[in-house]
């Protein structure tokens, strides 16, 4: 395993993270493809051994249950003080006006649910996970640096902004000596390269650290572009996100497939070789749910990628509308 810091704190991750939108009841939230509690902490002990510190979560995700399955999972296998436990907080939570959003009530009811379900005293990342425009940003930002005086936040983080957002809460985060954020997760792929237009210029000159969510495309990376899976059979998140570039997107999935087969590996090890090799991304967040596919993306790390090889994998981007938000 590599490790680097997050961003410009202190505190050093391992350069894959795991992204734990697959660990969930799957009767519990948007996602039927879930694993449940024994096969999830299967998958987060094994992270473990291959060096991944960095785990990622929300609140949203399988309504509160992959929160708790990593809690309970980190309890058992590893030492608090050795974890890096990033979650969220923006989404529907309960019924009603107040159940979603980052207005200071819900951020402070939600982080106590975050930590409860984490069985946790602390959370190392907490990130807001949507911007909310119906809330003032000077709200927000407030609450979100009360957390980190209060002991219960180390850093905070942004998700899915608009660069011109981010910009704008990182000036009055610096005007207010207000926590700053430390990293920004967002949406980049070798299908989905938007980022690189104006956030990751913007990260770059700030010393912010980028956790690339979706770096294999929701699995479109990992096989042949129409290539049935279980999940893409149940994944209409994915088509939405995906699906208005097919002649271009099929293209760079036959030029990645290519690369593989020329450096004997999956395509999967190639496209998180290729995330990896931007300058701005800290850590790529991987979402597994096999053991074989796990130690597979923690083998990118090893590959090499030659400069015929970006040029390959480069040459038929588009510009995409923007997905993700």
């Amino acid at each position: 395993m590599r490790y680097v810091k997050l961003g410009r704190s202190g505190t050093t991750v391992s350069a894959i993270g795991l992204g734990c939108l697959s660990f969930g009841d799957p009767a519990r939230g948007a996602h039927s493809w879930t694993l449940r509690e024994d096969d999830s902490k299967a998958l987060i002990r094994r992270a473990l051994e291959l060096g991944i510190n960095l785990f990622d979560t929300a609140n949203v995700y399988s309504a509160g249950d992959s929160e708790r399955i990593l809690g309970v999972a980190l309890r058992e296998f590893a030492r608090r003080e050795e974890v890096v436990i990033a979650t969220k907080v923006h989404g529907q939570m309960a019924p009603g006006p107040n159940g979603w959003g980052l207005s200071r009530k819900h951020i402070l009811w939600q982080v106590e649910e975050s930590l409860r379900r984490l069985g946790t005293d602390y959370i190392d990342l907490y990130q807001i996970h949507r911007w909310d425009s119906s809330t003032p940003l000077e709200e927000t930002l407030a609450a979100l640096d009360q957390l980190v005086r209060d002991g219960k936040v180390r850093y905070v983080g942004a998700s899915t902004t608009f660069a011109w957002q981010f910009a704008k809460a990182l000036g009055l985060q610096r005007q207010n000596g207000w926590s700053p954020f430390v990293t920004m997760q967002d949406h980049y792929n070798l299908v989905y390269r938007e980022e690189e237009r104006e956030m990751y210029p913007l990260c770059l000159e700030e010393g912010i650290g980028v956790l690339a969510y979706c770096p294999l495309a929701r699995g479109r990376l990992a096989r042949p572009w129409h290539e049935e899976s279980r999940r893409r059979g149940h994944d209409s998140l994915a088509d939405a996100m995906y699906g208005a570039h097919e002649e271009t997107d099929r293209l760079i999935s036959d030029a990645l497939g290519a690369v593989a087969d020329a450096h004997g590996v999956s395509r999967a090890r190639v496209a998180l070789a290729w995330v990896l090799g931007h300058p701005v991304v800290t850590a790529p967040l991987v979402g597994v749910t096999s053991l074989a596919h796990l130690d597979d993306d923690v083998a990118a790390l090893d590959l090499e990628l030659t400069a015929e090889d970006q040029a390959l994998l480069s040459e038929h981007y588009v510009p995409h509308g923007v997905a993700g938000f």
